[in-house]
């Protein structure tokens, strides 16, 4: 039982859904535990070839840490949080499985770091993408400098990270951020079109591809793949 979580199955599709509307899906820690768990489950899952992730609601896939939570943690707590945030992500984008990120409100902080963990973004035309912890004196904690710079480039994390001023779905489009920009209204059919698409494809080949592309193909070399 998850409490900060929906999951589901759509044939070979699991969608995985943060459910803290009220907080804008942000991440306390349960919730960066939570995540953990079911990324854990899908990959020993031999049913599950493709994973959606989304957050609830239509105001944000998820809005950065929950603020509440962190305002009363010692720096050793946070350390802490920082790390456990790493783990998960790092496993989200080692999942061996096309992981797609179901993007249609804010995605700000840990949300962006999040999706840029998955391996695949679709984002609604009124989307909004940030890293604003230079406002607060902080700096991405997830991995989030690292994984924009291969994305979208090094002089687009450093005007990113270095301003925190957010972006647009279109301008996240052109950056290379994102996949694909729908409007909202066509949001999830995009989303389940491409997920049938991926989940129809052979499941060792995509495991080595991602595995090519995410680590270098140390682990498919190792394991004799051909690719």
């Amino acid at each position: 039982a998850y409490r900060n979580l929906e999951l589901a199955n759509r044939g070979a599709v699991r969608p995985i859904t943060v459910n803290r509307p009220d907080k804008l899906n942000a991440f306390n820690r349960e919730t960066i535990n939570e995540l953990s768990l079911a990324f854990a489950q899908a990959a020993l899952d031999d049913e599950v070839r493709v994973v959606v992730l989304a957050g609830s609601g239509d105001k944000a896939f998820v809005a950065g840490a929950d603020i509440a939570e962190m305002s009363g943690i010692t720096p050793q707590q946070a350390q802490r949080f920082s790390a456990a945030g790493q783990r998960m992500m790092s496993s989200v984008e080692r999942l061996g499985k096309p992981v797609i990120a179901r993007i249609q409100g804010f995605a700000l902080g840990g949300g962006l770091e999040l999706a840029m963990a998955c391996h695949l973004r679709v984002a609604s035309d009124k989307a909004r993408f940030g890293l604003p912890e230079i406002q607060l004196g902080l700096l991405p904690g997830f991995g989030g400098t690292q994984r924009l710079q291969r994305l979208a480039g090094r002089a687009a994390a450093l005007e990113l990270c270095l301003t925190g001023t957010p972006i647009d779905a279109q301008r996240a489009y052109a950056l290379g951020l994102v996949n694909q920009v729908a409007t909202p209204e066509a949001l999830d059919e995009q989303v389940n079109a491409l997920a049938d698409r991926l989940a129809a494809a052979a499941p060792l080949a995509a495991a080595a591809i991602l595995d090519a592309v995410v680590n270098g193909g140390e682990t498919a070399i190792d394991q004799g793949l051909a690719y």
